[in-house]
């Protein structure tokens, strides 16, 4: 593992427009976002994406309880060069969300279900950005198709125990006993509080939080068939731990270019799940979304990473 000081704002600033004036350039105009559905197994998958067509692919696969509009701000920032996408799993966003008692809400499943999206769009070469529930989603991906993998870019996405932190004891008692342990998993993780603490995490700068942010999400729980789809969805999460030891060997033997961000202030996942080997690793002044606070250094840190690695290059 390489860990590497955090970008100073100045290594950021070729982001920024010249300055206005006299004999001053027109700023670049990045490409639009793109808004559009596919249907994958007879399932409505809605996805976001900007760039070129014809440039290097990121896909973005989103955290809990997130969707494609976390990645946002990285589709406005890196589209001039590379072609992001960004699709909402099966039960987020405005993709379809199939009632539990006939669709399997499962971390499998979910992975199968994207890796018919890429073969819907015809995607057989791409970098991964994983977060959070990304992670589970895009390793089992990646194991299944490492030759589609040019790199991965893992923000606050665990593959090894260590990094489940106290707030996992709930969860890990509702693995062990669902029927006893649902109400307590539900505010543990469901709950408005939650959905702040998810943002929030142990930042010093509570202040440069929108409230929007978990107002919204909260919102997205609160839908009908969301409380049952996210219970069983989370219940599943168990097979994500015992598969940890194959997805680090995974690593280990085919050592894909791998970049680490890591929100140092997230109160869900402890920093020690940060360290992969082979990896290089930026902690950034940031929590479990990194993005909500560190935007342009997330977005210059990719940027560097996927130029150097010359993702798309043959």
């Amino acid at each position: 593992m390489r860990i590497l000081a955090p970008l100073a704002v100045a290594t950021a600033a070729f982001l920024l427009a010249p300055a206005e004036g006299a004999g001053a350039a027109p700023a670049p105009q990045a490409p639009p976002t793109t808004y559009a559905r596919v249907s994958v197994e007879g399932v409505s998958i809605f996805y976001r994406e900007a760039g070129p067509k014809e440039a290097p692919v990121l896909l973005l696969l989103h955290g809990f309880p997130s969707s494609s509009r976390m990645y946002a701000p990285l589709l406005s920032r890196l589209s001039d060069r590379y072609r992001l996408i960004a699709p909402d799993y099966p039960g987020f966003g405005h993709s379809d969300a199939p009632d539990p008692k006939d669709f399997a809400y499962t971390f499998d499943h979910l992975a199968a279900l994207m890796e018919g999206f890429t073969r819907a769009l015809g995607l057989s070469r791409y970098a991964l950005f994983l977060q959070d529930y990304g992670g589970p989603v895009g390793f089992r991906m990646a194991l299944a198709h490492p030759e589609r993998v040019s790199a991965l870019v893992i923000q606050n996405a665990v593959s090894h125990e260590e990094g489940l932190g106290p707030l996992w004891a709930a969860r890990r008692a509702y693995w062990a006993d669902r029927a006893a342990n649902e109400a307590r998993l539900q505010e543990n993780l469901l709950s408005r509080e939650a959905a702040r603490l998810r943002h929030v995490g142990k930042s010093p700068h509570p202040e440069r939080y929108d409230p929007d942010l978990w107002t919204d999400e909260f919102a997205f729980l609160s839908r009908p068939g969301q409380r049952q789809i996210q219970s069983d969805l989370f219940y599943d999460y168990r097979t994500n731990v015992a598969a940890y030891p194959a997805w680090q060997a995974w690593l280990r033997d085919r050592q894909p270019p791998l970049l680490v961000l890591w929100g140092r202030h997230d109160a869900s996942f402890e920093t020690a799940g940060a360290d992969v080997p082979g990896a290089e690793l930026h902690l950034l002044d940031a929590s479990h979304f990194a993005l909500d606070e560190a935007a342009d250094e997330v977005a210059a840190l990719t940027r560097d990473f996927l130029d150097r690695q010359r993702v798309g290059a043959p």
